[in-house]
């Protein structure tokens, strides 16, 4: 069993940055798959970034996010610059065993409680 905390949301400018952070509960952290998807009013819940030894990114994140974990501290990050009004939604962690497509919500089982991110323009 895992358990997912997010913090580090906020309101913050267009062209701001912000850095998240997932703090997970449990053994074995750094056996997990642990991936960023956010869900925005009205949309459905879509991949932003994931990492097992490295990271890998949605097309519209790339080159702005950045996913990092700290294996000794069981946290997972995402750091997010040049924010766009785009990239307001819900932000939530996910963790998973083994995922055979890891961009895809229904591979992960534990799942965080969300943290609001809102861009203003």
């Amino acid at each position: 069993q895992v358990q997912l905390v997010e913090s580090g949301g906020g309101l913050v400018q267009a062209g701001g940055s912000l850095r998240l952070s997932c703090a997970a509960s449990g053994r074995s952290f750094s056996n997990y798959a642990m991936s960023w998807f956010r869900q925005a009013p009205g949309k459905e819940r879509e991949f932003v970034a994931g990492i097992r030894w490295s990271g890998f990114y949605a097309e519209s994140v790339k080159g702005r996010f950045t996913i990092s974990r700290d294996n000794g501290k069981n946290t997972v990050y995402l750091q997010m610059n040049s924010l766009k009004p785009e990239d307001t939604a819900v932000y939530y962690c996910a963790a998973a065993f083994s995922a055979t497509n890891p961009r895809a919500p229904d591979a992960y089982a534990y799942w965080g409680q969300g943290t609001q991110v809102t861009v203003s323009s």
